[in-house]
Parts: structure tokens; sequence; C-alpha cells
């Protein structure tokens, strides 16, 4: 339901009016391309009242003037960060790494390129560790090792990402106790109740911020696989489908595209079609 531009929602510690919110969702489409619903704005209190009490401010309204007024990029960049969705986890979908194993099986031993693969929504790195897991399984310990691109725009899960350290528990919860035993090395000391991916899974990645609303995107090379998965779900259609014909034209032929279990684009674009589930290739 539509409120009045200059409501005050007054349950709230810090003043927060509908002017605000409805600012805050223009000012992240412009940056990142998210479309904020309507119905997030207990969302966006809760993680932007975090860079309002960090400044000392009391009000929405003179935390977005302040960033209006500065081009600071550190300031814009807790800005989308605040704002970004980083829910990931080791080998989530778990077919989509049974396809990856048996599509690129035979693939390694009948080209003298390695694999390369691009991880468009990376977060805190899961997901382009499990993908050189799933393909260190299936190609073993070869010269030429697959390629792994990650990207996001969050600039502190990327942070996250590079060291490659996560909980136990969660590694366990997510990884079976053979595969943590094989690629993960357990932590001691002050690292007791940790985890890191081993150094040969690590250097198979290679983490980059790349904001997929910018004009410019720093690739070079182009991908037998793509994954991007519930990421596109925060764009409006417009920018699905220019992503998406991106993305065709930086898959080399036969290349996949991995998306979100809720994502269908199949009536967006006729540069893919369907493989498997939630899977598409070049048409």
């Amino acid at each position: 339901m539509n409120q009045a531009p200059g409501i005050v929602y007054r349950d709230r510690e810090l003043e927060f009016t509908e002017r605000d919110f409805q600012q805050i969702r223009t000012l992240i489409a412009e940056r990142a391309g998210i479309v904020l619903a309507e119905h997030k704005r207990d969302m966006v209190y809760s993680r932007l009242g975090r860079c309002v009490r960090s400044r000392g401010l009391a009000r929405f309204s003179d935390y977005l003037s302040a960033l209006s007024q500065k081009n600071a990029k550190e300031d814009w960049q807790e800005f989308v960060n605040a704002l970004t969705t980083n829910l990931t986890a080791f080998f989530r979908e778990p077919h989509h790494f049974q396809l990856l194993a048996t599509h690129f099986r035979e693939r390694q031993q009948n080209s003298g390129e390695p694999i390369r693969i691009w991880s468009a929504g990376a977060s805190t790195g899961e997901e382009p560790y499990s993908i050189a897991i799933a393909l260190r399984e299936v190609l073993g310990d070869c010269p030429l090792a697959p390629k792994i691109l990650a990207t996001d725009i969050d600039s502190e899960a990327l942070k996250r990402a590079r060291t490659g350290i996560y909980r136990l528990e969660q590694v366990r919860r997510q990884v079976d106790e053979q595969r943590v035993h094989r690629f993960f090395l357990k932590g001691s000391g002050a690292r007791a109740g940790f985890a890191r991916v081993r150094p040969e899974i690590a250097q198979q990645v290679t983490f980059r911020q790349l904001n997929f609303v910018g004009a410019q995107w720093p690739i070079q090379q182009r991908f037998d696989a793509i994954f991007c998965r519930n990421v596109m779900i925060y764009f409006d259609r417009e920018t699905q489908v220019r992503l998406l014909d991106r993305f065709a034209s930086l898959l080399n032929k036969g290349g996949l595209l991995f998306v979100g279990h809720s994502e269908n684009f199949s009536h967006l674009t006729h540069r893919f079609r369907l493989r498997g589930q939630t899977v598409y290739t070049l048409t």
C-alpha cells in the first residue's frame, strides 16, 4: 500500500519517512540495478540504519543528504553493500554441480585450453569454491586446471570470500565429511572451529568486483559456463534482457548458463534454450 511521501514511521528509533524510502529505492536502482519492492521497508530500515547510527545521525534524510553530496567511493560502496542480499551455501542446488561434472567429464581431455567458468554472483565465495571442488573431483589434478572468475558488487562479501575461511560447523552442515577432509584444512588454536579451503582449490578462483549495470565489464575472456543464480530476480525486465544478451556474448559455443531455482528466462530471450532444470545453453 502506498504511503504519503512525508509520513514518518514514529515507532522507530530513527526517523524514517516514506520519502526516504522512495529515495533509497531510486538510488539503489541507479547504482546497482536492484529493484526494491514496496514491502522492503523493514529490511531497508534494518540494514541502512547501521550506516545512519555510525555517523551519529538520527534521521535517514540527513544520511541521504550527506551521501548525495559526496563522491566518496567508500561511502557509496557501504550503501550498496548494505542493500545487497548474500544468501549462499556450498553446493546449493546440487543438481547443478552434478550436471556440471557430467558436462565437463570429457571436455578437458579433448581441448588444449583450460575450462573457464564465471561465478557472476559469488557473494562470500561458497559457489565458486563449490565449482572448483566439483571439477577437481571429475578432472583430478591436471596441468590445465579450470579457471574460475568470481565476481560480486559487494566489496565486504568479496573480502570474506578471498580468505576462503568459514565456520567449520557451517562447512560440515553443507558439505559431506569426505569432501571436508579432502578439500578443507581445519583450524587449530586461535582458528579452532574454522576451516579454510585448501590452496590447490583456492588458487583456481580469481575474485573481482563487478557491477552488472556498469557500462564496462572488466572481462576479456569467454567462458564455458556462467553461474548467475538468484541474482537477476532483483532486476527489472529490461535489465534482465540486457544481462542475458551480455552473458550470451561471453559464452563459448555450447556454453551453459546456470540460474536460480525460481528463475525462468525462456520468455525473455531466444539466445538460450532450456537444457535441464534451471540450466540453459546457447541456441
